[in-house]
């Protein structure tokens, strides 16, 4: 019996037999692919970092895929299967004794797969954005207890660093010279010894979950209403599923840098930090795509070695190897895009969100907005609306201090990561425009004031507008005119560091505008 050979027979499925059945072969499993169905048998090997020999460590790891699946791609798994003997073959119909179990999945469109539709070049923004959401939500829904705690500790992750250096210490030889790999090794592990404190943080503040630990673009597909569905999360190690959410998110980051979007990349991390509030991720994120990139290197390494494989699944593994090995190396490079300060203000329905938004997606920069950090201080979700009056409660001019605090303390994150920021809020008063210049100034950066302006009835309309909306800001009427009454005139600042924008005028136009005075994403540029 040979259980591969036998799974490629449709005899070895109930009736109606498949008319096709295709096989997609991976370093731990043997995915059988049906018109509708999917049946995934795991190999019965080990590698070091999984054990798979025994029926039972097989069958353990595939009730553990559909269980925790379950949590990101509910009607896609439909439960474990055995594989019996029948007749001296392999299988997944009939009666005999039980030889190997499989997981059975509903198989979904490859043209729906995000790295297909990033090849095709239908990988949007909008998508990425999404995408993003849902992570977000996912990882704000998981557990940070104890358990998870332990998985997070500095100890914890060094030791899955080390083991990486070890178990690819006879072949990263083959995709680098000696003096790159020592660097990868050095500048990981010098980020461990520095930044233990950061970790230690990161646990305190309960951001190590039980995540996916497998986030790549070919796990998640886009159905046609555009929520994505993820599936295939680590199942086989408590340790490498349970991680800082930042390890998880890298993850999908590196992994479009590696399909040279690194723009989209950025795009993802920006939008998740929004919907997460965790823009401290930005303090690690640099790190854990290295990791994370070793890890795939390490993976595919593994995959060019096997001689089992035909030669042309070899070669396309040793280059994906090298390409990722070669990531991993350049995680203390500069940016593309040099880092600013950009702080988009002005009045109460003035359009300055709309413009810090679009200004985010031009420099591929993350956006931090004083109406989501208010909530976020206050324990409050970010679509509940504060209809407290001018000066109290939450605009309390405590509060306020408080709020434009934590916004320049996020910001310096995301700047010491190389990385420009937008400021998205009213930014009234001389002095909060000066403590926003001071970031600037402290690492010797650019700094640009974007002033978003428009006549107070069509500001006023817009808010009778926006009350019957939905939305994050909590801007309306009633507190208009005592808003404007206390915003101080921008006459501080030198002409290259201010613009000006009409917001009546098309926001094309201003866009336009704003290109030519600041560090947008080079255009066309994706890698």
């Amino acid at each position: 019996m040979t259980l591969r050979a036998d799974l490629l027979c449709p005899e070895a499925y109930g009736p109606p037999r498949p008319a096709r059945i295709d096989l997609v072969e991976t370093h731990i499993s043997w995915v059988f692919l049906l018109e509708r169905d999917v049946f995934k048998v795991k190999k019965p090997v080990d590698l070091g970092f999984l054990d798979f020999r025994s029926l039972e460590q097989r069958r353990r790891a595939c009730e553990a895929e559909v269980r925790l699946n379950a949590r990101l791609a509910p009607h896609v798994y439909k439960g474990v299967v055995p594989v019996h003997e029948v007749g001296g073959r392999a299988s997944l119909h009939g009666e005999g004794p039980v030889v190997d179990y499989a997981v059975h999945m509903a198989r979904l469109p490859d043209g729906c797969r995000a790295d297909v539709l990033l090849e095709r070049g239908e990988l949007t923004g909008e998508a990425i954005d999404t995408i993003a959401a849902r992570i977000a939500a996912f990882h704000e829904k998981l557990a940070a207890g104890a358990e998870a705690a332990r998985y997070g500790t500095p100890e914890a992750i060094a030791h899955n660093v080390k083991e990486n250096f070890a178990q690819t210490r006879d072949a990263i030889g083959k995709y680098l010279r000696p003096e790159e790999a020592s660097e990868i090794v050095g500048w990981q592990t010098a980020f461990l010894r520095d930044g233990a404190q950061l970790f230690e943080r990161r646990l305190s503040q309960g951001r190590v979950r039980d995540g996916h630990g497998d986030l790549r673009l070919e796990h998640v597909y886009l159905q046609a209403s555009g929520a994505p569905v993820v599936i295939d999360c680590i199942e086989f190690s408590d340790r490498f599923r349970f991680a800082d959410v930042c390890a998880d998110i890298a993850f999908l980051s590196m992994d479009l840098a590696a399909h040279g979007r690194v723009d989209l990349a950025e795009r993802l991390l920006a939008r998740y930090a929004r919907d997460s509030g965790d823009y401290d991720l930005y303090a690690l994120v640099d790190f854990y795509e290295a990791y994370r990139a070793f890890v795939r290197g390490k993976v595919a390494a593994i995959v060019a070695a096997d001689e089992q494989l035909d030669a042309g699944a070899r070669e396309r593994a040793a280059a994906q190897a090298r390409r990722h090995f070669l990531l991993a190396l350049s995680a203390d490079r500069r940016s593309l895009v040099e880092p600013a300060v950009v702080v988009v203000g002005g009045v109460i329905a003035s359009g300055k969100s709309t413009v810090a938004e679009h200004l985010g997606l031009e420099m591929s920069a993350p956006v931090i907005d004083a109406d989501r950090t208010r909530k976020a201080l206050l324990h409050v979700e970010p679509e509940r609306r504060l209809d407290d009056p001018a000066w109290q409660g939450a605009y309390d001019p405590a509060v306020t201090v408080a709020v434009y605090a934590e916004v320049l303390r996020r910001a310096e994150v995301v700047l010491a990561s190389g990385r420009p920021v937008v400021l998205d809020a009213s930014f009234r008063s001389r002095g909060l425009r000066a403590a926003a210049h001071r970031l600037a100034e402290k690492g010797g950066l650019a700094f640009r004031f974007v002033e978003c302006r428009a006549d107070p009835s069509l500001c006023k309309a817009r808010l009778a507008e926006r009350a019957s909306e939905r939305g994050v800001s909590d801007g309306r009427l009633e507190i208009f005119d005592a808003f404007c009454a206390r915003f101080e005139p921008v006459v501080e600042l030198p002409a290259a560091e201010y613009t000006l924008i009409d917001t009546a005028r098309p926001l094309a136009d201003s866009l336009k505008t704003l290109r030519a005075r600041l560090g947008t994403w080079p255009r066309g540029l994706v890698a």
